[in-house]
């Protein structure tokens, strides 16, 4: 048996490495995402002052700061029973999707783009942004810099700092807006909504257009049965801030429906040897194993499992396109991997949007942006962060201390759906042993789709993790183990 390691792989946040093994034929026979960072952000929260949170959670990552940042925050309204005043939800809202905006535009454009804009099988050196400029032109270049730098500085202004935000607080905001303040956000709210539409009209031209792209993105390789996850409003409408989480089938009916309190209840966490991420699954269907279909657990959230788990889009140009996404693709749920990014800009379309009705808000200006808080007691707060559901959950001592933390992040809640993604595609691409540059990146392609955050999806469960160690001799004869768990 033979086995291919593309390691590291590229273009995503955090660290990983995937293992193909090929039988004697060249066939995969199997194929592993293994995720060799660990991070520990709940074990050393514990001990740790709660109204801290917001600011420790932050530095998990520096591309998802203002997720974790209002997960958190959420979580301690729930904890010291308090509800924000009207006003300090909308600004939290708001500066929310400043930060969709700019890390929407950086998957697409950055990221996943550049295998659709400059071609899968391209070289190496030019499936990036300055290939993406390259083939699209320097004009469209200055666009998507400019834009991605407006979601930025919206969440400048209302975070204090563009990447890791020092506004939320328990029952509030720390900060409110001027006039002039408003009067900019409405200037890059407007030209950010011409560029999500733009950016949907690329796509058009680009992948839409080609016949090629079209067939990889419908074949056997991308696709994927699971389960659907995201959050909803009262009308069953996408919302990235607030809401109900909503799971759905594998014909689009709603499953359940439940508040963050009772997540614990819905979604058990397993650890696997090989990779430090957990693999969440459904409780009630219980773990398979790496399979899809209505008998497994497994889901998929982010911008493809929100579009699939909700009925809609609440913004009236976002929900055009929703439409005419599930009607090209033969009607919901949609389960190809590879739309993610068709999904991504709907969602960029939708974000742009909803900023555009806040911002135009009478109350926006309130001053009234913070209430006193209770007691402490336990806390959960739930988002949509660019990759999918968010959940925070934190037990306080009397004394405002973390007791314990839980935090089931984007990404490990995707960490299943990647996993049989990477195989399937390996499966699907490799054959006969004939292996390049440009099949090793259609594997990779697999996992980009999901934009996934491993610095963020990789913690420990309570209790310690595993470690073993093997030690070998000059002829690589293991000589000696050591285990610590």
């Amino acid at each position: 048996m033979k086995t291919v390691t593309i390691d590291p792989i590229t273009r995503l946040e955090g660290h990983g490495k995937i293992s193909i093994f090929l039988n004697d034929q060249g066939n995969v026979d199997n194929a592993y995402l293994q995720i060799p960072e660990l991070r520990g952000f709940e074990r050393f929260s514990e001990g740790r002052r709660a109204e801290d949170m917001p600011q420790i959670t932050s530095r998990i990552c520096g591309v998802c700061p203002v997720a974790h940042h209002f997960a958190s925050t959420k979580t301690l309204d729930d904890a010291f029973n308090v509800e924000p005043p009207s006003t300090a939800k909308k600004l939290r809202e708001l500066m929310y999707m400043g930060y969709i905006m700019y890390d929407h535009i950086l998957h697409f454009y950055y990221l996943g783009g550049p295998d659709f804009v400059v071609g899968p099988d391209a070289p190496a050196p030019k499936r990036n942004i300055l290939g993406v400029i390259e083939k699209a032109g320097v004009e469209i270049g200055k666009k998507v810099i400019k834009h991605r730098a407006y979601g930025q500085k919206i969440t400048s202004i209302l975070g204090g700092k563009a990447t890791h935000p020092v506004c939320g607080l328990p029952g509030g905001i720390s900060k409110g807006l001027d006039k002039e303040e408003v009067n900019n956000i409405k200037h890059m709210v407007k030209s950010s909504i011409d560029f999500a539409e733009f950016s949907l009209k690329l796509f058009d031209d680009i992948v839409l257009e080609n016949k090629d792209y079209v067939d990889l993105i419908k074949s056997d390789p991308y696709q994927l049965d699971t389960y659907n996850m995201g959050l909803v409003d009262d009308n069953n409408k996408v919302n990235f801030y607030d809401g109900k989480i909503r799971v759905t089938d594998q014909k689009a009916k709603e499953y359940i429906k439940f508040d963050v309190k009772d997540y614990f209840k819905i979604i058990e966490e397993r650890v696997e040897e090989w990779s430090y991420m957990k693999f969440p699954y459904l409780k009630d269907l219980g773990w398979k194993g790496l399979t899809d279909g209505k008998e497994s657990g497994i889901y998929r959230v982010g911008p493809l499992g929100r579009l699939n788990a909700a009925d809609g889009m609440a913004t009236p140009k976002a929900e055009k396109e929703y439409k005419r996404m599930f009607e090209t693709l033969g009607g919901k749920p949609v389960n190809s991997t590879l739309a993610f990014h068709w999904a991504r800009l709907i969602e960029l379309l939708y974000a742009t949007e909803r900023a555009e009705e806040l911002i135009n808000d009478p109350e926006i200006t309130s001053k009234k942006i913070r209430n006193p808080v209770g007691e402490p007691d336990e806390g959960f707060g739930v988002v949509e962060a660019a990759r999918g559901t968010l959940i925070h959950h934190y037990k306080l001592t009397k004394k405002g201390l973390i007791e314990k933390a839980n935090l089931i992040v984007a990404t490990t809640n995707n960490a299943g759906a990647i996993t049989m993604s990477v195989r399937d595609a390996a499966k699907g691409v490799i054959t006969n042993g004939k292996i390049n540059d440009g099949i090793l990146n259609k594997v990779e392609m697999a996992f980009r789709a999901y934009d996934p955050c491993f610095a963020c999806a990789t913690h420990t469960l309570p209790g310690g993790m595993q470690l073993q160690i093997d030690i070998y001799n000059n002829r690589k004869e293991k000589i000696k183990t050591f285990n610590q768990g």
